[in-house]
């Protein structure tokens, strides 16, 4: 299955694309469609590349959420990149519609520890000496009904963060079947919009940014004005 890919920035170091929900970041033992083979695909095609094409993973996500996602041309650009996400220099911003009403508009901070079920392939909070500091920012853009769409700030990245925190939090996101009260095969209202980093070899700040442009979301984003 040929996966249409969406490009949303490239240039000698870096490759910017939109991840559909439903398929893999990189090769796993799902049978489902594999990003990063229609990465290099596309490079092997645009520039004639003889033999293997490199590209580099930088980040993931779940196979079940959609967004933006960099990958590096080069192993140069990786290694830096990689170094700035370990040191929390790599901002990841998500849109999220939560169950539930949120009304502070301030930025909310959640600490907890995190562990992961492995059996169960999911993420429980748990005490310190157990599991991993997990840290995201959010704050509340626009309420619809019983309702709420976030802006989540990634200040760590663990397994399943974003939904586990959440919902331990009392505000599951819509359409989460693990962790929520969603049904399987239901749409997971969770969107990596934002990312921003210094570039790896370039002296600026490189922000990739996408809206998603699904029915579940522009409701919202036309409640809380926010340009398409």
């Amino acid at each position: 299955m040929k996966i249409k890919l969406k490009l949303l920035y490239e240039d000698n170091h870096l490759i910017a694309v939109e991840k559909q929900p439903g398929t893999l970041t990189q090769e796993a033992t799902l049978d489902l469609p594999v990003l990063s083979h229609d990465v290099k695909a596309y490079l092997k095609e645009k520039y004639n590349k003889p033999g293997a094409v490199y590209l580099g993973l930088i980040h993931r996500l779940d196979t079940n959420v959609g967004g933006v996602i960099c990958f590096a041309k080069t192993s140069k650009a990786a290694a830096r990149l990689s170094q700035a996400i370990r040191e929390q220099q790599f901002e990841k911003k998500y849109l999220a519609i939560v169950e539930g009403h949120v009304h502070q508009d301030e930025t909310v901070v959640l600490t907890q520890f995190l562990k992961k079920d492995e059996e169960e392939k999911k993420a429980i909070v748990t005490d310190s000496n157990k599991g991993k500091e997990s840290i995201l920012k959010f704050r509340r853009l626009v309420q619809l009904g019983h309702r709420s769409l976030l802006e989540v700030q990634l200040v760590t990245g663990r397994f399943h963060q974003i939904r586990a925190q959440l919902a331990h939090h009392g505000i599951p996101i819509f359409g989460d079947a693990k962790y929520g009260t969603g049904k399987p095969g239901t749409t997971l209202a969770l969107y990596a919009y934002y990312l921003r980093f210094n570039h790896p070899t370039k002296k600026e700040k490189i922000t990739i940014k996408h809206l998603p442009k699904n029915d579940l979301f522009l409701p919202f984003l036309k409640a809380a004005n926010i340009q398409m």
